[in-house]
C-alpha cells in the first residue's frame, strides 16, 4: 500500500494561492476528464487554474514536480473503471516514490472510487470525490484557491484514525445543461453525454448505481450548440454518450421517437452538409425492444452510422430475468432481423459467465450467438465482471470453459465474433482478489 504524500498546509483565509491541476489523461480515466475540465474551463472563477493532461506516468511525473516547483499548489487527480483501478493505483505508488518530499494532493473519482472509497484510500490517494464529479472539483479548487483546508470539500471523503470520514455530499444530481460536455477551450473533444443514469437498473452496471435510476437528458438546444463548437473546432464526426440511444427525452421505458427526431434534425443543422452523426453505436447502444421498422427509418433519415450497437447479453430467457434486464430472447432476435433488413449491420452485446449460470443457460447464449451471427449480425463478447457498486458486486468472477471457449474461437475465426472476453476474465478475478467486505460505515 502507498504511504499518501502531505496535503499541502492550510493557508490564511482569504488568502490567493497558485493552484494547479494535473490530469493523468489516459485511457479510460480520460473520458470523465474531458468532461470535468469543461466544468473548471467554464468556472470565470477559475481561469487561471491551469489544467495539464499528461497521456504518460512519465510525463505525468515531470508535470507534478515542475508545477510544484514553480510554487503551485498542486492536485494531481485520477479516475478510472474497476478494471483499471490496479493500474491507475501502481501509476500513483510510482509516482508517489519519485516525489522527493514535494507536497501534492492526490485524489481519485470515478464510478469505483464511488462504489469502493475505503478500498481506494487505503490505496494512497488522499481524497476521493463520492459522486459525480462537475460540482465537486470544482469547489476542492476553489477552497485551495481561498487557502482553505481541502479536507472540507463536500462529497470529499478521507481517512481519519483508520475510518472513512466524509464531508456532507455534494450538491446533488448534476443539470447536464448546466455544464460543457467537454473542454472546447483546451481543445479536449470527445462525446457528447446526451443522457445520465438509467432507469433500468440492470443488476451487473454501475451506471444506474452511480447516477441513479432515472434519465437525465440534457437538452436538445444545449447539445445542438455544442455540437455547433465540435464542428467549428473542424471536426466533421459527433457521437454521443448515453446507456440506451433511443431513450432519449423521455422519463420511462417507452421510445418518444418525436424528441428524437427533434435532437437529430437540430444536430443535423448544426453539423452541416459535411458533418457525420453517428447514434446507436460505439460509445452508446440501443435496447432490443427499442428497435423497430419505424425507430429506424427515423435513424436512416438522419445518421451516418451503418450498423448499431445492441445490448442482448444472455442468451437465456432465466439470465435476463435475474439480472433485471427487462427484455426476452424474442426481443434480441427481433431487433436483429429489423435491423438486416433495415440495411443495418447489428453488433450484439453478450456477457459470459453471469451470475446463476447453469450449463443449459450457456448453451442457449451460445446458440443464440451462433443463430444471430447466421442472420447477418456480429455478435461482442464480454466476460461477467463483479462491479463494485452493482447489486452483482460479490457475485464470483465470470468464467469462460473450454467447451465454450473453443465455440467462441470458432465463430471469431469466422469473422461473426469479437471482444476482449479472455482480457476480461484475468480482470474478472483481478476485482474478486482486491475486493474487500463491504464497509463499515463512515464517520
Amino acid at each position: 500500500m502507498a504511504a499518501p504524500t502531505p496535503v499541502p498546509p492550510v493557508m490564511t483565509s482569504g488568502s490567493q494561492e497558485k493552484v494547479a491541476l494535473v490530469l493523468s489523461y489516459q485511457y479510460p480515466g480520460k473520458y470523465a476528464f474531458t468532461v470535468l475540465a469543461g466544468a473548471i474551463e467554464s468556472d470565470p472563477g477559475l481561469a487561471d487554474v491551469p489544467i495539464h493532461y499528461p497521456r504518460d506516468r512519465e510525463t505525468l511525473l515531470a508535470t507534478l514536480l515542475q508545477c510544484a516547483d514553480e510554487g503551485y499548489t498542486v492536485v494531481g487527480a485520477w479516475s478510472f473503471y474497476s478494471a483499471s483501478f490496479g493500474a491507475a493505483v501502481a501509476e500513483l505508488a510510482w509516482v508517489h516514490e519519485r516525489l522527493e518530499g514535494r507536497e501534492v494532493l492526490c485524489i481519485a473519482g470515478g464510478v469505483h472510487a464511488t462504489a469502493e472509497t475505503e478500498q481506494t484510500l487505503r490505496a494512497g490517494f488522499d481524497l476521493v470525490a463520492v459522486g459525480e464529479g462537475e460540482h465537486l472539483l470544482r469547489e476542492l479548487l476553489h477552497r485551495l484557491k481561498r487557502g482553505e483546508d481541502p479536507k472540507g470539500t463536500r462529497g470529499m471523503a478521507r481517512l481519519e484514525g483508520g475510518r472513512v470520514v466524509q464531508n456532507g455530499r455534494g450538491e446533488g444530481v448534476v443539470d447536464l445543461d448546466a455544464f460543457p460536455p467537454f473542454a472546447a477551450k483546451h481543445e479536449k473533444y470527445g462525446a457528447i453525454e446526451i443522457t445520465r443514469g438509467c432507469i433500468y437498473a440492470c443488476r451487473f452496471c454501475q451506471t444506474p448505481f452511480m447516477s441513479k435510476a432515472r434519465f437525465r437528458h440534457r437538452s436538445v438546444r444545449n447539445v445542438a450548440e455544442w455540437a455547433r463548437v465540435l464542428r467549428q473546432s473542424g471536426r466533421r464526426d459527433i457521437r454521443f454518450i448515453t446507456p440506451t440511444s433511443l431513450s432519449y427525452g423521455t422519463a420511462d421505458e417507452s421510445v418518444n421517437l418525436a424528441a428524437v427526431e427533434e435532437l437529430l434534425a437540430a444536430l443535423r443543422e448544426s453539423m452541416g452538409p459535411d458533418g457525420r452523426i453517428f447514434f446507436g453505436t460505439f460509445p452508446s447502444e440501443v435496447r432490443p425492444e427499442h428497435v423497430t421498422p419505424e425507430s429506424l427509418a427515423l435513424l436512416k433519415r438522419y445518421v451516418d452510422n451503418d450498423n448499431l450497437i445492441i445490448g442482448g447479453q444472455s442468451g437465456s430467457n432465466r439470465i435476463l430475468q435475474s439480472s433485471h434486464r427487462g427484455h426476452d430472447t424474442e426481443a434480441v432476435v427481433r431487433a436483429v432481423r429489423i435491423a438486416v433488413e433495415e440495411g443495418f449491420l447489428p453488433n450484439v452485446d453478450f456477457i459470459l459467465g453471469m451470475p446463476g449460470e447453469e450449463r443449459e443457460d450457456v448453451d442457449a447464449t451460445l446458440q443464440l450467438m451462433e443463430q444471430l451471427s447466421e442472420l447477418g449480425a456480429r455478435v461482442h463478447g464480454h466476460t461477467f465482471m463483479p462491479l463494485p457498486g452493482t447489486p452483482y458486486r460479490d457475485a464470483p468472477a465470470g468464467r469462460v470453459d473450454e467447451e465454450t471457449q473453443r465455440r467462441l474461437d470458432r465463430l471469431a475465426s469466422q469473422g461473426r465474433l469479437y471482444g476482449h472476453w479472455k482480457q476480461q476474465a484475468t480482470l474478472a478475478e483481478q476485482i474478486v482478489q482486491r475486493r474487500q467486505p463491504r464497509a463499515r460505515g463512515r464517520a
